[in-house]
């Protein structure tokens, strides 16, 4: 007897291969780290490349993700949410994508990452106290899908988020 399996489609992808982005591009990256409200003219003058040649590559990166959103810039701390945390998750496997669905609804969850092993989800996120973490990670638990949870508090962050060093590696000649 030959059984068949059929695949659930998933919005949420594994692994995604995208082409690496060329020195000149990461040149221009690295220009607009270091001056991120600079102008065209000048990111252009930077990078030593053409306002035109500048606007064509910076939009080409946008559309194709090479460049993340600008709230990624914004400290949660600001905004009244000191606390960082992770939560573990392990999720029934057919409900995924109700569950990832479900992690976006909710304001303080600012990333969630499938990974491999024994748990399914790394859920970052931010809270404004102790009992406002509790809230949050009951309201992960409460998703339905959701089998187990477990939350671990940020002490300390000792190397932030950071892309200069591989932009930089990638404008070395070989």
């Amino acid at each position: 007897m030959h059984v068949w399996h059929h695949r659930i489609p998933s919005e949420v992808s594994i692994v995604q291969n995208h082409e690496r982005i060329s020195p000149t591009d990461a040149r221009l990256l690295l220009a607009l780290i270091d001056r991120p409200r600079a102008t065209t003219i000048a990111l252009a003058e930077h990078a030593g490349l053409s306002r035109n040649t500048v606007q064509t590559r910076l939009a080409r990166l946008e559309q194709d993700r090479g460049l993340a959103s600008f709230d990624r810039r914004i400290d949660p701390k600001a905004l009244g949410y000191p606390l960082t945390a992770y939560v573990t998750t392990q999720v029934t496997q057919h409900r995924l994508d109700k569950v990832a669905a479900a992690l976006a609804a909710i304001p303080e969850v600012l990333q969630v990452q499938g990974v491999s092993g024994p748990i399914d989800l790394l859920v970052h996120v931010v809270a404004a106290d102790a009992d406002d973490l509790y809230r949050i990670a009951g309201q992960i638990l409460a998703i339905p899908g959701v089998e187990r949870t477990n939350t671990s508090l940020v002490m300390r962050e000792l190397v932030g988020y950071r892309i200069t060093p591989l932009l930089a590696r990638i404008t070395e000649p070989e």
